[in-house]
């Protein structure tokens, strides 16, 4: 059983716990189904899960579901050892969902995944409709009382370069004539299903999630932050690919968890909710944030210069409504969450074997 002594997340946990615990009577002696269960959100949904569970003595039960599902335990084992939380192998678009009844449901299963979304748009597109419906079919079946919707603030669509911060109420979308739109099309399809789905019975709620970083994120996809914390890993200079004017904000991984847990216990059926920080970085003041929190600073490379009088493109939520009808709110510094997200990879990776490539739920990008 794991303890606060050798998991390396146990201050992180903590903090989490103390400011969530009421609501995690909800789950007490129930049964929980949590989708993507391998990837970022997954990670983070089980690690927290297990903490409450054994804190407060909850009796409660997690079933995992992931189409690779023994990468859950190449990147997390201590979970292993876990057995309120049950691993179930399946494709949420086709494979069969586990048997009995379940109280709630946080559908993370898609994968944010610029080289998928490039490439095969299609299958992005399928993968998140066929999932989301699939998913709340069950739920119905089970008997769900909650259902998270993990979506994306890319259901807004490209932001506005004169709107600073992109609220739920923003009418604007992506461009449905692009094939590069298929992520934040499903996504959007995927919250009608669930508007769809929802009923007396069963209560349907969004979490829009920008940004994001912490232990478990993807340091080597096209997420900016995780590009330079692994560039300060690998002892390089932290290498901008653009011209760094892009703007971007990160909420630290234990906020997520507060903001996530908070949403399905006592989210409105049929609302949605931005997930994210409202404290905004360029690209490139964002790479020099980084070598000046991680010492000795190293060079700062930018590819090229920004163009005078060019919009700048802009991914940045208003979290007014979270924060507003939900008390929820943004408490790690960025540097705090750069140093923590870079000290439990350096100490992890002298813990394990390297990790399988998976991706992140949901990010920023370093273009």
């Amino acid at each position: 059983m794991t303890s606060s002594n050798t998991n390396p997340l146990a201050e992180d946990l903590d903090r989490i716990l103390a400011r969530t615990e009421p609501l995690w009577q909800e789950l007490r002696g129930e049964r929980i189904l949590i989708t993507g269960a391998s990837g970022f959100f997954g990670c983070w949904l089980l690690e927290t899960f297990s903490w409450a569970n054994r804190r407060l003595n909850l009796k409660a039960r997690s079933v995992a579901l992931s189409r690779r599902p023994g990468v859950l335990y190449e990147k997390a084992p201590h979970l292993k050892q876990d057995a309120s939380i049950a691993l179930h192998a399946a494709d949420v678009r086709t494979g069969i969902f586990p048997a009995g009844t379940f109280s709630h449901v946080i559908h993370a299963a898609t994968e944010a995944s610029a080289k998928l979304n490039n490439e095969a748009p299609q299958q992005m597109f399928d993968t998140i409709i066929e999932g989301t419906r699939r998913t709340l079919e069950f739920s119905t079946a089970a008997g769900v009382k909650r259902f998270l919707l993990v979506s994306s603030g890319a259901v807004y669509g490209t932001q506005p370069h004169q709107l600073t911060h992109m609220n739920e109420s923003y009418p604007g979308g992506p461009d449905p004539l692009n094939p590069a739109s298929a992520y934040a099309e499903g996504k959007r399809a995927a919250e009608t299903l669930c508007s769809l789905a929802a009923s007396p019975q069963l209560i349907v709620s969004s979490a829009r999630c920008f940004a994001f970083v912490g232990p478990y994120m993807e340091i080597d996809a096209h997420f900016a932050i995780g590009n330079f914390i692994s560039d300060r890993l690998h002892n390089r200079p932290i290498r901008v690919r653009s011209d760094g004017s892009a703007e971007r904000s990160y909420l630290y991984a234990s906020d997520l968890m507060v903001w996530l847990w908070t949403i399905l216990f006592k989210g409105e059926s049929r609302r949605a909710y931005n997930v994210g920080s409202e404290e905004t970085w360029s690209i490139a003041s964002l790479a020099r944030e980084v070598a000046a929190a991680l010492p000795p600073e190293v060079d700062v490379q930018i590819a090229a210069a920004p163009t005078p009088g060019a919009p700048v493109h802009r991914y940045v939520p208003s979290t007014a409504r979270a924060r507003e009808e939900l008390g929820l709110k943004a408490e790690i510094p960025l540097r705090e969450a750069i140093v923590r997200t870079h000290a439990w990879f350096a100490k992890t990776a002298l813990l394990r074997p390297p990790i399988s490539k998976y991706a992140l739920a949901t990010g920023g990008s370093n273009a």
